[in-house]
């Protein structure tokens, strides 16, 4: 799923800042902020993906053509 890969990147992305963050780098946690933003965003994306996909599996069978009628 293309919107999970993207999670995966994001929160990848931020692992440096974060580190520096944890160490007193003031500028880094402004960044981990942000990524963290970009993250929640790409997390409701994942889920926005999740329900359309379990809407697409609950949808009901087309009903049956009514039959022809004979002359």
């Amino acid at each position: 799923m293309e919107e999970y890969e993207r999670l995966k990147e994001v929160v990848a992305s931020a692992e440096e800042d974060v580190i520096r963050a944890d160490k007193g780098n003031k500028a880094a946690g402004t960044r981990v902020r942000k990524s963290m933003q970009d993250v929640k965003k790409a997390a409701q994306d994942v889920r926005n993906k999740v329900l359309e996909l379990r809407q697409q599996g609950e949808q009901p069978p087309a009903p049956p053509a009514p039959p022809s009628p004979s002359f």
